[in-house]
């Protein structure tokens, strides 16, 4: 039998605030959570993996209305692997042109550090782009 949490225990579980996780639930993303006597979520080992699930495609990029429609595919069983798959791809496709981005950022600063450390210890004289 799974374990069964609150809507507290489980933003302790994966970081998220108490209202984002209650917005998730409200817009539909958690699906089959259920009410205590309370009337208060709860949830269950399944749905704390499909929420942490949803983190990670938010921090992927994926817009909240992707999330459903990517949910809604789950929800529709095996047949729905191949569209599914392509929702992946094209995210992992979005996902290599921004970590190409950052890689290029990061070169550039790294030069730039470079550069200034070779003007402090005094191998390059000091030039600027702007002057």
């Amino acid at each position: 039998m799974s374990e069964i949490y609150t809507m507290k225990q489980v933003c302790g579980i994966t970081g998220l605030t108490y209202d984002t996780l209650k917005y998730y639930c409200i817009e539909g993303l958690v699906p089959n959570h259920k009410r205590n006597q309370s009337n208060h979520r709860v949830f269950d080992d399944k749905d704390v993996n499909w929420i942490k699930g949803l983190i990670c495609l938010r921090n992927c990029g994926m817009s909240i209305k992707s999330m459903k429609d990517y949910m809604n595919l789950c929800m529709g069983g095996i047949e729905t692997i191949d569209n599914r798959k392509k929702m992946l791809e094209e995210t992992e496709t979005q996902l290599n042109k921004e970590l190409q981005r950052i890689i290029e950022a990061k070169k550039y600063i790294e030069n730039k550090f470079s550069y200034y450390q070779s003007i402090v210890d005094g191998e390059i004289e000091y030039s600027s782009n702007l002057d």
